[in-house]
């Protein structure tokens, strides 16, 4: 497992937005729902690499920018009738602060 690092404050992610962490590993997209839930991903749709980072973020899912493809930001997984997974990262929240497993 990897570290946890702490990588902004809640308030620092727009409400139905994100926010894009660099790491070794590649970008990380941190998204912020309507409800304050938050969720990682990896910044890449498993389609054809878009930035789900510049993605809309809906409910408890975020759609792809360049073809429409819709994720689950619990799972990273596609929404019928698409296939595919984006990597899922833990991510949690203490006291207004957002910290990522990397």
């Amino acid at each position: 497992m990897g570290e946890w690092k702490s990588i902004c404050k809640l308030e620092d992610i727009p409400r139905l937005g994100s926010r894009v962490v660099r790491s070794t590993s590649g970008d990380v997209a941190v998204f912020r729902t309507s409800g304050n839930a938050v969720f990682a991903l990896r910044d890449q749709c498993p389609h054809k690499g878009g930035p789900l980072s510049q993605g809309l973020v809906h409910g408890n899912q975020v759609t792809c920018p360049l073809h429409g493809w819709k994720l689950r930001l619990d799972s990273g997984e596609a929404v019928a009738p698409d296939e595919g997974c984006s990597r899922r990262y833990p991510v949690r929240v203490e006291s207004g602060t957002v910290f990522l497993q990397i």
